[in-house]
């Protein structure tokens, strides 16, 4: 097993440091003298990694699945150049004794490709660089110029609906991480093919200019140091030039046709040659072939040995298509259906998104890209100022379209649950009666699903007619976000799972690890922390400071408290952040409290039943609730925020009794207020109340 992981180790040091080796010996070629035999050797090498190239580049699926092209491009050229001038030193120097004075390889393609013939050579060079270099080169080059403006351009517009696509709940945030780094691959693929480009069209132009130096050089240095007779000179440099230039261009037309295919390659599950034999598979295309080339072939001029071969093979082609397009499907098993779109998946059934929000028909504008999907904007917003509320991420909202819903329709389910529904105006507007608007405006009369105020749907051109009549005007997007807003507030609890709760502890690691160790897996397990906290937002007690949190827990563990005792006890550690989230801190906190024998009989009814949810008997229990409505009217009309205050003992019992009622009244037990907090008592439920007639923070009273 060791020696296995040594021979493991020394292969991934061998592999990351076999590149920068290799570009050592790059730069080595170019200065160092070699031996004709390994020039044989660099050039068989270089039409290999041509070769490897070109087939890699055809059977990728799309370009990004070969990101690494431009850099094999700039090491292919480099190597190319590299043994160019490699083969210009042995030319220079040992020409004047023969051919194959530079290696088998140079003699091999000037004998056959040329035939023995310089001037051929010419001529085919010549054809081969006009190929290279104003046919491949230049069209691969402006497709990578084009490829590129256009994928950057396109870049914010691909962000952007990554964002939509993750806040809608179409994706998961690993997902969208995955297409983000996607699209930043693509647009550095495309920048760095607009350059790469340059080396294969440089690359053209030094193969020229080397052959020129070749020619040149060797006819000087034949003539005037060696003694060859011009005609002599001409023979052997010439051909040794061209045979030169031979070898190095292939490989580089090789690369040039590679890096056309990537550029011009259009994403495909198939590689090129299924992406084309796929397209060119239909009859219909090989029909009107056959018989145009059929007329051809009856044409005296033309050769018909030639034509009508021809005309028959593509009339086969499209029998063979046309009878196997007609050919009866194949029998599919009955029990098990295995073909792509008809296999059912785990994430068709399964619910990831515990907040779905779902449209009708003609509210599915509303999340259209294309008309800058105003509600996804919305919702977006809702979750971080949630997230900051609450002190959790609030997990992700799916939005999607129901066919079986009413066009104006929508609903709200968080966890599964359908918390919520209502109609809206797509192209309307809501105007929002405050109590004293005008008359004169008209439109359809429904209630607010948010705050049940009077409210009517009016068209955009009535904007401004029904803000001067004193309506609040809001925009449909503005309604459905609000609702869920308000929705998701009252479903804090229910929001907050196990991975939130774990999520916090590593948070509170990084600041404070002592207090974290401290803290879980013991005294407590994560399912017991994550049940104190769901039970803090049941009663809108936020998370923010989780510290304060985990150090009450801390602090109460050798109490051994039950799971309500300990509730209780941590929200008398968080009374001033909880005061806080009522009222200003300069400001006393209006309360309401219950009279002292009420307030006993209360403590007596939950000693009796001290582990039952509903301690209170029922005509009790609707007494309290109608006192406490008639205490707490004139504050809710007014809008102001208060508080129920009563024993530390049935507190949490009174919370559950009213919070079916009164939802976003907050009951705090006198332990819960700071010594310093002002107080001001507006009413006592029980007893003769004293409501306050104009500002409730008029009087200042300690709270006992």
């Amino acid at each position: 097993m060791i020696g296995r992981l040594n021979l493991t180790i020394w292969l991934e040091t061998i592999k990351s440091g076999a590149l920068p080796v290799a570009v050592l010996l790059l730069v080595m070629l170019m200065i160092v003298p070699i031996p004709a035999m390994l020039l044989d050797v660099g050039f068989i090498l270089n039409i290999m990694i041509s070769l490897a190239v070109l087939m890699v580049a055809m059977n990728v699926a799309k370009p990004l699945d070969f990101s690494a092209f431009p850099t094999v491009l700039l090491l292919a050229t480099l190597f190319r150049l590299a043994l160019n001038v490699a083969s210009t030193r042995v030319v220079l120097v040992d020409g004047h004794t023969g051919v194959a004075a530079a290696g088998h390889v140079i003699e091999a393609f000037g004998a056959i490709l040329i035939g023995g013939d310089y001037i051929v050579g010419l001529f085919v060079f010549a054809v081969l660089m006009i190929i290279n270099m104003v046919v491949i080169t230049k069209g691969a080059g402006r497709v990578s110029e084009v490829s590129a403006r256009f994928t950057l351009d396109a870049l914010p517009g691909k962000q952007m609906a990554i964002d939509a696509d993750l806040n809608a709940g179409l994706v998961t945030p690993d997902e969208a991480k995955a297409r983000r780094q996607e699209v930043a691959t693509e647009a550095d693929f495309y920048g760095s093919m607009d350059g790469a480009s340059k080396f294969v069209k440089g690359d053209a132009v030094a193969g020229l200019l080397i052959l020129f130096v070749n020619i040149f050089g060797g006819l000087i240095l034949g003539v005037v140091s060696h003694d060859l007779s011009f005609g002599d000179a001409a023979e052997i440099y010439i051909k040794l030039a061209i045979g030169d230039a031979l070898v190095a261009q292939v490989p580089a037309l090789l690369l040039s046709i590679a890096a056309a295919a990537i550029v011009t390659r259009v994403s495909s599950p198939l590689d090129l040659s299924g992406q084309i034999s796929t397209q060119f598979g239909h009859a219909r295309a090989w029909g009107p072939v056959a018989a145009i080339l059929t007329l051809l072939g009856m044409v005296p001029a033309m050769p018909q040995l030639v034509v009508l071969p021809a005309a028959a093979v593509a009339g086969s082609i499209w029998w063979l298509l046309r009878r196997s397009e007609k050919a009866p499907p194949k029998p599919v098993d009955t029990i098990v259906d295995a073909t792509p779109g008809h296999v059912i998946e785990w994430h068709e059934i399964a619910e990831t998104a515990p907040i779905t929000l779902e449209l009708g028909y003609s509210l599915v504008s509303l999340v259209d890209e294309r008309k800058g999907a105003p509600l996804m904007g919305r919702v977006t917003a809702i979750r971080r100022q949630l997230s900051r509320e609450f002190g959790f991420v609030v997990p992700m909202v799916k939005v999607t379209d129901d066919l079986s819903l009413p066009g104006n329709s929508y609903q709200i389910r968080i966890s599964g649950v359908l918390v919520g529904e209502d109609s809206a105006w797509a192209n309307e507007l809501l105007a929002l009666d405050s109590g004293d608007c005008l008359e004169g405006v008209t439109g359809r009369a429904v209630k607010d699903p948010s705050f049940g105020l009077d409210a009517l749907w009016i068209a955009e051109r009535d904007r401004i007619d029904a803000v001067a009549a004193g309506y609040t005007v809001v925009d449909p997007a503005t309604v459905i976000a609000t609702h869920l807003n308000q929705l998701a507030t009252a479903s804090a609890a229910e929001l907050f799972g196990m991975d939130d709760a774990q999520a916090l502890i590593d948070n509170l690691k990084e600041s404070y690890p002592q207090l974290a160790a401290g803290l879980t897996p013991a005294p407590y397990s994560l399912a017991a922390i994550t049940a104190l906290c769901r039970a803090l937002l049941a009663e809108r007690v936020p998370l923010r400071d989780f510290r304060r949190v985990a150090e009450a827990m801390v602090d109460l563990a050798p109490r051994n408290l039950d799971a309500s005792d300990l509730v209780e006890a941590v929200r008398q550690r968080l009374g001033p952040l909880i005061v806080q989230t009522i009222v200003p801190v300069k400001m006393p906190l209006p309360a309401i409290t219950f009279d002292g024998d009420l307030e006993s009989l209360l403590v007596q009814s939950v000693q009796t039943a001290p582990s039952a949810n509903w301690p209170f008997e029922p005509a009790l229990a609707r007494r309290i609730i109608s006192a406490v409505d008639e205490a707490v009217q004139p504050m809710l009309v007014a809008a102001r925020s208060f508080a129920v205050i009563t024993s530390p003992l049935c507190r949490a019992a009174v919370a559950r009794l009213l919070r079916a009622q009164f939802s976003d009244v907050a009951v705090l037990s006198f332990l819960e207020i700071p010594e310093t907090k002002k107080v001001d008592v507006i009413a006592v439920v029980g007893g003769t109340p004293r409501l306050a007639d104009a500002n409730p923070y008029k009087g200042d009273h300690d709270a006992e």
